[in-house]
């Protein structure tokens, strides 16, 4: 649904979805490990909208360029569009920036799907993988993809080299079985995402989040996704009730979800029961198009190697009484010399 006002041209769209976000204020682990993946990404060619001029522009990152994904709703969670560069204002530890590239178009995707196929997953598996498969339709063209599936341990089943059939082959050939190495599949997916080739970057994960076989601690993995120049989304398929048979990793499930989630500028949405997870893939594929990117190069500009701290905010139009909610990447670290 998109509605026009008449004192900006501002657009609305809505999503019908019946999920509910995960939000957590809980603070993430400061720790830096040295995990085997460094999750940096290589320099890539991006396209930009000149807010001013309305030009559309081709530019190389450079190495000091910060890139903040950011999605704009209102209180119906509809996607608000329109917005101009001038209506950001953007702020590093404190320090209000300025942004000098901005973009509000569909550009090209690179997204990887990671699938959990553990025993708890069972009679979720056949909506799971549903929604994954929607998910994947809905990609364009010029959008690559990966796929990552998980139970006892993590493998790339279909690489970004790979047919998108192939993806679909193997998602319905997916067994339930095993325990949950979730965490670890999150480090196969953003080695994997090294080879991505545009520079909007996403991975989506499919699971109930009760980790319970990863060589890697969350801390580590919460490190790792704040280095990464790469948006994380969640379809939780959490059970509504917890029981006294429950375990500790799967009432933590969707905490863990969320933490990893927000920090990214993606977020984690949660299926009440299976099927709702088609609508929260449609939901997050509908979010991917619906984005601003904001670039800046940092004013402070002492390679450290330390976590720095962004806040977006979004002058409210006129003529909107709506209040807008913004969803952001929380921040990157420094280069180090």
């Amino acid at each position: 649904m998109v509605m026009r006002t008449r004192w900006a041209c501002i657009r609305f769209v809505g999503c019908a979805a019946t999920v509910s976000c995960l939000f957590s204020a809980l603070a993430l682990a400061q720790a830096n490990p040295q995990p085997k993946s460094d999750a940096k990404s290589p320099p890539a060619t991006s396209r930009a909208v000149d807010s001013e001029q309305g030009a559309v522009a081709v530019f190389k990152a450079h190495t000091d360029l910060v890139l903040i994904p950011v999605t704009v709703t209102d209180t119906l969670n509809r996607f608000v569009l329109g917005l101009q560069k001038e209506d950001f204002q953007l702020s590093e530890d404190g320090m209000q920036q300025n942004v000098t590239l901005f973009s509000g178009e569909n550009a090209p995707l690179s997204v990887g799907v990671i699938f959990d196929e553990s025993g708890s997953m069972s009679y979720k598996l056949k909506t799971s993988r549903d929604a994954a498969t929607q998910l994947l339709t809905a990609l364009d063209k010029e959008d690559q993809a990966f796929l990552v599936e998980f139970a006892d341990s993590a493998k790339v089943s279909v690489p970004f080299t790979g047919p998108r059939e192939d993806m679909q082959t193997a998602l319905k050939n997916a067994q339930a079985r095993g325990q949950t190495a979730m965490l670890d599949a999150i480090d196969t997916g953003l080695v994997e995402m090294k080879k991505a080739t545009n520079s909007r970057k996403a991975i989506v994960i499919v699971s109930d989040g009760g980790d319970n076989s990863s060589h890697y601690a969350a801390a580590q993995i919460e490190g790792l996704v704040r280095k990464a120049d790469v948006q994380i989304y969640a379809m939780g398929v959490f059970d509504p009730v917890f029981s006294l048979r429950s375990t500790p990793e799967e009432i933590s499930g969707p905490r863990l979800l969320s933490e990893i989630a927000s920090q990214t500028g993606g977020r984690a949405f949660a299926a009440a029961v299976p099927g709702d997870l088609p609508s929260v893939a449609n939901r997050i594929a509908v979010e991917l198009r619906n984005q601003y990117v904001l670039g800046y190069y940092p004013k402070n500009k002492t390679r450290d190697g330390k976590y720095r701290t962004v806040k977006v905010n979004v002058s409210q139009p006129i003529g909107i009484a709506s209040p807008l909610k913004v969803h952001w990447r929380l921040g990157y670290y420094a280069p180090a010399q």
